[in-house]
């Protein structure tokens, strides 16, 4: 008899999965063990292997579909077996999925396809899309825990171009970081959801994939419900590709004209590029389409920006001769007075908004107080020396303050806890954020078990963390399942602040810098090391006196670090 799979929950936050990929069609074998699908979750993307035999009769969703949890993923039985009493039990409104499923349900097929037609005729449209035409489809992957949509930031691969499993489609931004989407199919380029610089929603259609002849405005008005606004997104796409090199060769010479007898344009039309390529481009001032790629397909790499030298400009400067005289005829006063009003204006990033998003809800959800401690760092500054005498890697104030942390959230477990709307959490580990700054705005990557961790070990990780966050390579993993965040502007020369909470965290550590100033000890007045600290509470969750207990002991861990080595 049949056998029903539903889509499983894979993570404790998940409520739907996007089918990234099948391993099995429908008619192959299937052992126990073997990989059927893999499966996007709003975590990760994961592999579910069968737990029977038989053979694979019928598939809830093709490629890129969309399935809640518990809803029908695949019926596996014996071959010819009639499953189509146990697809409208688990859908009854699936219509388009019944032909794709086994030769012994498809008498059934006039009658299933007769309701949807009367409704609209957009369905019919999509119905006549096989599963086979949808492995085309490749949606926008959600890249993040907190990613609601992407940027296209360039496209390595143009339409009509050939894809390879691993190749790299294309560099998308996401709130995050700006991450490369590589292919898992091999085919050709059909089809591209959005141009570089726009965006597209989590599981909105990014591009399609697959062999020449292959019917893609169909397959656009499928993904799309086959609504006449979608059928005729694919020909607009299409003119918009055609035209946009022609576009760009009849601007380009408007900017560049005092350059051009200079210099020899190597790219025109789109001009590809690597995200570190173009900003280190940007920050030079070199127009890229006079630089030569030497990547794949032309792709200009931070390589080719280094070794890029810009021929000398010759008459660049002649109309600007010969507007002096004119200048010198005015009155000294309006010279004096006189300028350019200019600006740049850019579009927000992805993360600068989600950072907007989720500072700005936690600021104003969140009622926060704030507990300032001075401490004394003479003896830390003494144990880091000593500590760094013989260390194959150099410890950091930074990494004294995150293991003194640790130490002190293991005894005040109500500091290391969450606001959950009807409940508190008190975590039992301790993953601590460390807050660091990137040129487009700010990444908590997290030190996990601080507390089970030697100094060496937090130095370790705290500078690959900060290594990766600048070459933009961190992965979702890295920034997610913090329990409390450490900032710290102390290397910036910044004595004292204030820190907004990461949530969903309880408390944040703002660290200023160590500054030597008039102490009193023993009587008498002499020079110290003081560090300011201030900490930010959510006051649903920690009240004065256990933030104030917190630093207490915080302090005196700091004050005396031997303690903190026990």
């Amino acid at each position: 008899m049949a056998e029903v799979i539903l889509m499983p929950r894979l993570s404790d936050t998940m409520t739907e999965g996007v089918i990234a990929a099948w391993h099995k069609k429908v008619g192959d074998t299937v052992n126990k063990g073997d990989l059927l699908t893999e499966i996007e979750t709003d975590k990760a993307t994961m592999e579910l292997e069968s737990y029977q035999q038989g053979v694979l009769l019928h598939i809830g969703t093709p490629n890129g579909g969309k399935l809640q949890v518990n809803d029908l993923l695949a019926i596996i039985g014996k071959a010819g077996e009639d499953v189509s009493a146990l697809v409208a039990q688990h859908q009854p409104g699936a219509a388009p999925a019944t032909p794709a499923t086994a030769p012994a349900a498809a008498e059934q097929q006039p009658t299933v396809a007769e309701a949807p037609k009367e409704e609209a005729p957009a369905p019919s449209t999509a119905a006549t899309v096989d599963a086979a035409a949808m492995d085309e489809v490749v949606l926008m992957p959600r890249l993040s825990d907190t990613m609601t949509e992407g940027v296209i930031a360039g496209w390595s691969k143009n339409v009509g171009d050939t894809v390879k499993k691993g190749d790299v489609l294309a560099d998308i931004e996401t709130d995050k970081a700006t991450m490369e989407l590589e292919s898992y199919k091999d085919g050709i380029l059909l089809y591209q959801g959005a141009k570089a610089g726009e965006k597209i929603l989590v599981n909105d259609l990014l591009c399609i994939i697959g062999k020449e002849g292959t019917d893609v405005n169909a397959i656009v008005a499928a993904v799309k419900n086959g609504s006449a606004q979608a059928t005729a997104a694919a020909p607009q796409v299409a003119v918009e590709t055609k035209t946009e090199a022609p576009a760009a060769n009849t601007a380009s010479p408007a900017p560049a004209a005092a350059t051009a007898p200079a210099q020899t344009v190597v790219n025109e039309g789109r001009i590809f590029a690597s995200p570190l390529a173009k900003k280190l481009a940007a920050d030079k001032g070199i127009d890229l389409k006079y630089v030569k790629g030497t990547g794949d397909n032309g792709r200009i790499t931070r390589s080719d920006i280094e070794a890029y030298k810009p021929a000398e400009a010759t008459t660049a400067k002649a109309p600007e001769a010969s507007a002096q005289p004119a200048a010198g005829n005015q009155q000294p006063a309006i010279s004096q007075a006189s300028g350019t009003v200019s600006f740049d204006e850019v579009p927000v990033s992805q993360m600068r908004k989600v950072i907007a998003k989720r500072l700005s809800e936690s600021l104003f959800t969140a009622p926060h107080f704030y507990l300032t401690m001075s401490i004394d760092m003479d003896a830390a500054v003494a144990a880091r020396t000593k500590l760094n005498e013989n260390a194959k890697v150099k410890i950091s104030f930074n990494d004294l303050v995150l293991k003194a942390t640790a130490v002190a959230l293991k005894q005040h477990p109500k500091v290391n806890s969450s606001w959950l709307g009807d409940k508190i959490r008190y975590n039992h580990h301790i993953n601590i954020g460390v807050a660091v700054a990137v040129d487009e705005g700010l990444l908590v990557p997290v030190v996990r078990f601080a507390d089970t961790l030697s100094l060496s070990q937090i130095t370790t990780q705290v500078k690959d963390f900060a290594q990766k966050a600048k070459d933009k390579k961190l992965q979702p993993a890295d920034w997610e399942g913090s329990t409390f965040t450490i900032s710290n502007l102390g290397m910036f020369g910044i004595d004292q602040f204030t820190a907004i909470i990461n949530p969903p965290d309880a408390c944040i550590l703002a660290v200023g810098g160590i500054s030597q100033v008039p102490v009193v000890k023993n009587g008498a007045v002499v020079p110290g090391n003081i560090m300011k600290v201030t900490l930010s509470c959510d006051h649903r969750v920690v009240d004065g006196a256990t933030g104030a207990a917190f630093l207490q002991t915080l302090k005196s861990l700091l004050e005396e670090p031997l303690r903190m080595l026990v």
